[in-house]
């Protein structure tokens, strides 16, 4: 069989990379008509090469390439198409076009797998427009209850289940509509690294062991709005103060001995009444704890939250706290990763097995049938960013090992059926 094109795979980003709102890098949000766009893009080349095609009641596009078995399980690839504000053109699409150039490979070296092969583009992965990651791939696993869609709604006002009425989609099928396991044999995900661990090990992939959780909280101090300049200092109730100092402490936690491994972000804050002569009112901002340890994800949360309210306590300030999201680490299946790295050896590329400290669809989609996840390198590990870059030519190695991948475990997987068949199982 050929080896991966990287000519091709760069045309692919490219080609999704337009599709992007004006501005820097690529915004491309969940649950948006420019989404909406990649995907029928995605389904109109994988039909050209002989696949059929559905869309589930979450939008999440399936390709599929048939097998020689009819009753055989699938054998699953792929990742997202839609991104961050001012992102990047490789975060999730690399994964998707990775699985649209397996096809290909496939059907042009004429030897069918005994499985299909099912190449998915999730919707909404991203969490950056309504504060919940991997939107698409918790209603697959069945993860997401009809009740939590009505708390999730973008900085602009917008419902998710009005942003998904708008396209077609019904928030309460979603909400119901857990694919079946029982059609899935193994998922593989290929994603950029999102770190420099691979560049700087000079390691060219990166089959992945574990990835980490993720709380999400909301927090808004009440404070007291005045006057700049006839409000005394020691008089003050100033809610930017006290989320400054909240901004610190989780960084201070983040770095201490005891939280080694632990990840505290705010990323979002919004000030009232926004004004260079009035004391902030009001504060309102996001707080992101990861960890590959749930116990430490969880306490981290605990300890920042009791040390806010400390805090807002100590400067007269209010404060309320909302749980935006919560998901615990996985480890991924060691039998998938097996096969993830005798791809890479048989192929004669270096590896490092590493974690991810990002959430991805794999995290989800392991729920209901073994996931494996495949990382390529990242220059200077930059993502989220447009200046997030990923050779072709490092992509189409990702690719050439997901292939073998693919081909042994559709030969592990009938090889096993067989077995059991004769065993009168």
């Amino acid at each position: 069989m050929n080896a991966a094109d990287a000519r091709a795979v760069g045309e692919l980003l490219d080609d999704f990379a337009r599709l992007t709102e004006p501005g820097p890098g690529v915004t491309r949000l969940a649950y948006s008509p420019l989404e909406r766009e990649a995907h029928a893009r995605f389904a109109e080349r994988m039909q050209a090469l002989g696949c059929a095609i559905r869309v589930d009641e979450a939008g999440n596009t399936i390709a599929e390439l048939p097998g020689t078995d009819p009753d055989a399980r699938a054998i699953g690839t792929g990742s997202h198409l839609d991104s961050v504000y001012e992102g990047g053109r490789f975060d999730g699409v690399a994964g998707v076009v990775a699985g649209m150039e397996l096809v290909r490979l496939l059907v042009e070296g004429g030897e069918p797998l005994t499985h299909p092969v099912r190449v998915v583009a999730f919707a909404g992965e991203e969490g950056a427009r309504f504060g919940q990651a991997c939107l698409g791939s918790r209603f697959a696993a069945g993860l997401t209850p009809r009740p939590l869609v009505d708390e999730l709604v973008d900085r602009d006002g917008i419902p998710l289940a009005d942003a998904m009425r708008a396209l077609g989609f019904d928030a309460d099928r979603a909400a119901t509509a857990r694919w079946d396991p029982s059609e899935w044999a193994v998922f593989l995900e290929l994603h950029i690294e999102q770190g420099r661990v691979l560049q700087d090990s000079g390691a060219a992939l990166g089959p992945v062991d574990s990835i980490s959780g993720s709380t999400r909280l909301s927090f808004t101090l009440h404070g007291r709005p005045s006057h700049t300049g006839g409000t005394p200092m020691a008089g003050r109730a100033d809610a930017l103060a006290a989320a400054a100092e909240a901004v610190l402490t989780a960084e201070q936690l983040a770095t201490d001995h005891a939280h080694r491994g632990t990840r505290a972000t705010v990323g979002r804050l919004e000030v009232s009444p926004n004004s260079i002569t009035t004391i902030p009112g009001r504060v309102t901002f996001s707080l992101d704890v990861r960890d590959v340890d749930a116990d430490r994800q969880r306490s981290a949360t605990t300890e920042i939250v009791s040390r806010v309210m400390a805090t807002a306590r100590r400067r007269g300030v209010g404060v309320d706290v909302r749980l935006i999201a919560d998901t615990s680490p996985v480890i991924l299946p060691l039998w998938v990763r097996n096969a993830l790295v005798q791809a890479a050896v048989s192929g004669g590329s270096s590896y490092r097995v590493l974690s991810s400290g990002a959430s991805h669809d794999a995290q989800m989609i392991n729920t209901i049938v073994p996931t494996g996840m495949l990382f390529v390198p990242s220059r200077d590990g930059l993502s989220h960013v447009p200046e997030e870059w990923t050779d072709a030519s490092e992509i189409a190695v990702g690719v050439d090992a997901l292939v073998a991948a693919v081909r042994a475990l559709d030969a592990q997987l009938a090889a096993a059926r067989d077995e059991r068949v004769a065993a009168g199982r």
